[in-house]
């Protein structure tokens, strides 16, 4: 029972691990500060918009999330070896 728990503590440890890691990354769109002109050149839309042109998926890279992925695949390991006997 205890390496089942162990198990899926790490596989939320995990998730949480990693939502908090592209949380800390920064905010996906910033606006610009109030005293500088906003640069319309990297404005998705004509228009005043907070969101910008693109962001990427640098925050699914393995390099980041390395942690929470390794937390994840020790608790499926660990629920599968239940299962297995």
């Amino acid at each position: 029972m205890a390496v089942v728990l162990t198990g899926a503590l790490l596989i939320v440890a995990g998730v949480v691990y990693m939502a908090g890691a592209a949380l800390r990354r920064g905010r996906l769109s910033d606006p610009a500060p109030v005293r500088a002109a906003p640069d319309r050149s990297k404005l998705a839309t004509p228009g005043p918009t907070l969101e910008p042109r693109r962001r990427g998926l640098g925050f699914l890279g393995l390099s980041q999330n390395w942690p929470g992925l390794l937390m994840m695949a020790v608790g499926v390991i660990l629920l599968l070896s239940v299962v297995a006997l």
